[in-house]
């Protein structure tokens, strides 16, 4: 079938669908005249791919996920530490985004949203200062 066919059946677009093969996440077959060709097992590839990434995995980490999908002897528990390592960047980037509606709310409550022209919500992104880890350094003997 064709990339727009593969597209249709997988959910995924054309385009992203060259980008996963141009990554190497994926590999089509060419015809004669150089055209990609899919299969049955390309559109699963592609599913997987799409459900990946609608779950918030990286490129990466689909990429790992499929090395272990395709391995039929792989321990299920290295699926399950990837899932496991996932769940903990989500729920801390769930506990920053949080911070980040807090201050949000916090400087729109202060701001008085009228005629006037100061605003303390752009007073405080000119003020703001990135944090920054300073790294520590150690003296070598």
């Amino acid at each position: 079938m064709n990339i727009g066919d593969a597209s249709e059946r997988s959910g995924v677009s054309a385009k992203m669908i060259r980008y996963y093969e141009e990554i190497g996440l994926i590999k089509a077959a060419r015809r004669a005249n150089g055209y990609r060709d899919y299969d049955a097992n390309d559109v699963t590839v592609l599913q997987f791919i799409r459900r990946t990434r609608d779950l918030g995995f990286s490129l990466e980490e689909v990429s790992n996920l499929l090395a272990l999908w395709r391995d039929r002897k792989r321990p299920s528990r290295e699926v399950k530490k990837l899932a496991s390592q996932h769940i903990q960047d989500l729920e801390r980037r769930m506990r920053e985004m949080r911070a980040v509606v807090r201050t949000l709310k916090t400087l729109a409550d202060h701001c008085h949203g009228d005629e006037r022209s100061d605003c303390p919500i752009l007073d405080d992104f000119a003020s703001a200062r990135p944090k920054r880890k300073t790294a520590k350094k150690h003296a070598h003997a």
